[in-house]
């Protein structure tokens, strides 16, 4: 359907208040920066900016709304005879072969890496958002199994494959927060992603095979 006018304009606000927002959160820190300070430098008032954004951390986390589904939609996405663990690990391959800003291989990451440090509440907000993504990993698998609700091996295997993704980017935080070359930090994580899928069981690698 076409997007109308009201629906695109609200569109719009939202995106202009987040990104002036990441802006000053980048430029004076999460903690300092206050809702009223995000308004005025929108030019909107307080109400609107929590109309959009029910808690600061909703503002740094904009986006996280696109990753807590993100490792079910590749497990849902794999190919035939390809296992979910195997799914993930071609896609986030792929992601960090391309040096993809999806997987923090960019410039400036290590400033947003840095906000999060100093922040609890980020931390903890981002603690959520993983939970989320293990959470509807595990209904996925759950879902394409089969699987019972008391079988505990959708949520054993959903761990495991949210600490490969996690792993990845916690070692890609790492190295960004070096000022490192994303190019140069690509090319060491592929070689993490191997040693990973070393030390996966065939267990893990080989469950939820589609048939």
């Amino acid at each position: 359907m076409t997007e109308g006018l009201r629906e695109r304009k609200k569109r719009e606000t939202r995106q202009r208040i987040s990104d002036i927002a990441t802006g000053l959160f980048l430029e004076h820190g999460f903690v300092t920066v206050t809702m009223a300070e995000v308004a005025e430098a929108a030019d909107v008032s307080v109400n609107t900016v929590y109309n959009y954004f029910p808690a600061k951390e909703d503002l740094f986390f904009d986006r996280s709304s696109g990753v807590v589904d993100l490792l079910a939609r590749w497990v849902r996405g794999r190919d035939t005879g390809e296992s979910a663990a195997r799914a993930v690990l071609r896609e986030l391959r792929a992601d960090v072969e391309a040096v993809s800003p999806r997987v923090g291989l960019m410039e400036g990451y290590d400033r947003f890496m840095r906000v999060i440090h100093d922040s609890p509440q980020l931390r903890s907000r981002l603690w959520s958002v993983q939970q989320e993504v293990q959470d509807n990993l595990e209904a996925v698998l759950r879902e394409e199994t089969g699987a019972a609700p008391e079988d505990p091996l959708p949520g054993l295997v959903a761990g495991q494959i949210c600490w490969i993704h996690g792993t990845v980017f916690a070692a890609i935080g790492r190295e960004m927060l070096k000022g490192r070359a994303p190019a140069d930090v690509s090319r060491e994580m592929l070689v993490l992603v191997d040693d990973i899928e070393e030390l996966l069981s065939d267990r893990v690698l080989g469950y939820a095979v589609r048939g």
